[in-house]
Order: C-alpha cells, then structure tokens, then sequence
C-alpha cells in the first residue's frame, strides 16, 4: 500500500476507533482510539500489511488483533525513522560534535532496540512487521539536518516530541495485551527522556509550555498543536498556576490527522 493513501487512513478516526471502542475498559476514554498518534511522527501504517475488517478475537475476549498490531506497526515506522534518522547522522562525518556525540549514540541504541522489540514483538502475534519506509529527512529540501548541526537538533527535538505525543495516543489500543502495554510505557519514558535531553541541549526547558516548542521553525507547528491546552478533566490548570504552568503539567497526544501532517513531510 502507498503510504501517502495508508496516512490518509491513518488521519480517518474511524481507523482506530472501530475496534478499540469495543472494550469495556475503554469506556469514557475510547478518544484515544481516535487520537491515533503513534503513528505519529512520521508515521502510520496500521497497515503496512492489510488488515481484515475483523480479526479473530485476542486472547480469548472481545479485542481484536488488529487493533493491538495496528498500534504496533505504527510504533515501528516511528522507531525506524527516528533509528535510521539518528545513524545517519551519527555517520556523517563532522556533523554532531565530539562532545554530544555520547548522548546521541546512547539514543541510537535506545532506538534500535524499540525497533528489535516491535519486531519480534509484532512476529510473535503471528504478524509481519512493516518495512521500513523510504524517508526523506530534508522535507523535500526545506532541511539539511546532515549539513548543519543546529538543523540537525531540530529535527530531533521534532521526532521526540512528536513521539511521546504518538505513544500516548496508542495507550487504549494496546492495553489489552497487558505485557505489551508495560514495554509500551517503557519505551514511552524513555522517549520523553530523550525529547528532554535533547530539549536541554538546544537551551530549551525540557518540557512543552503551551504551543511553543521554544525556538523552533514554523514548518514545525503540528508537533505542538494543542499542547496549550489547560483544562484537564473539567479543571483549568491555568487558573491555578497560570497558562505557561498549567499547560506544560500535562502533555497531549495527537489525532490521526496531526500525525499525517507531520509522517507526510519525511516520508517519500
């Protein structure tokens, strides 16, 4: 399947929300079903293999397995570009300065173990895991993140914001495999630790204060859309600690559509 017309099915809430919405357990949070976001960043692909409308049930209950693979298989296309993201640049010679070049290696292998796991993770629920899509890290030449290391932080401050935004969005999807909902949250602190770090290394404060991302391009916009937002659960955060306080104490994910505008600028 193209992957511009899989990233349309993907921004269709439809797309997550179908099976999802059949737990008890999602009731009252089945938005996150439609918030689909891991496919976030650069990425979606519920289906870089075809999904049947129904699958057999999962473990004996009422989940289908699509819709713990959909998520996986999205989680992985995120996993590849930000693994094959971080090895090119850790490749080019004179790019990433001697003394960051520590932190990025630790983040490469943090990466291409998340891809590992996905992997086997998807093979062992009798699925093969998507392959790796064709990215394309300039935007269609809007960057030059392998040319200039500031571009190149950028960037990567992007893809980690983008992608605990993304794992949070896939939560209901996969909580009904419980071992893999634990490796899921696992990977999703560490990606947060890396959006920090790297957050810090651009002189930002490592986390999100309404919709700035802190001295970030435009073209970056969709990774914080939303995050301004201060009322949680019927309460305004901003009214007790104030709007920047308030926002930034809670961290939102991303719908469908946000996800393809972002997976659609690197992916060819």
């Amino acid at each position: 399947m193209n992957i511009l017309k899989l990233l349309d099915k993907l921004s269709d809430d439809k797309f997550f929300s179908t099976e999802a919405s059949r737990l008890d357990t999602l009731t009252g949070i089945s938005k996150f079903g439609k918030k689909a976001a891991i496919a976030a960043i650069p990425l979606g692909l519920g289906a870089l293999m075809t999904t049947p409308a129904k699958a057999a049930p999962f473990n004996g209950d009422n989940t289908f397995k699509n819709t713990l693979t959909d998520a996986l298989q999205l989680a992985l296309v995120l996993e590849y570009l930000e693994n094959e993201y971080y090895a090119i640049g850790l490749s080019t010679a004179g790019l990433i300065p001697n003394a960051d070049r520590t932190v990025f290696m630790q983040i490469s292998k943090h990466e291409s173990a998340h891809v590992t796991f996905l992997k086997n993770t998807l093979t062992s629920l009798g699925v093969t895991p998507g392959a790796k899509p064709t990215f394309d890290f300039t935007a269609g030449g809007n960057f030059m993140p392998f040319v200039d290391y500031n571009q190149f932080l950028v960037l990567a401050q992007a893809f980690e914001d983008t992608g605990v935004r993304a794992y949070k969005g896939q939560a209901g999807n996969v909580m009904s495999n419980k071992t893999v909902l634990q490796a899921a949250l696992q990977i999703h602190s560490v990606e947060a630790r890396h959006a920090s770090q790297v957050r810090r290394m651009r002189a930002n404060k490592g986390w999100i204060e309404l919709s700035d991302g802190g001295n970030m391009p435009s073209a970056t916009d969709s990774v914080y859309a939303g995050e301004g937002n201060t009322n949680q659960a019927g309460f305004n955060t901003a009214t007790a600690f104030g709007a920047a306080a308030g926002s930034a104490a809670y961290d939102e994910i991303l719908t469908g559509s946000e996800a393809q505008t972002i997976a659609s600028l690197f992916i060819v």
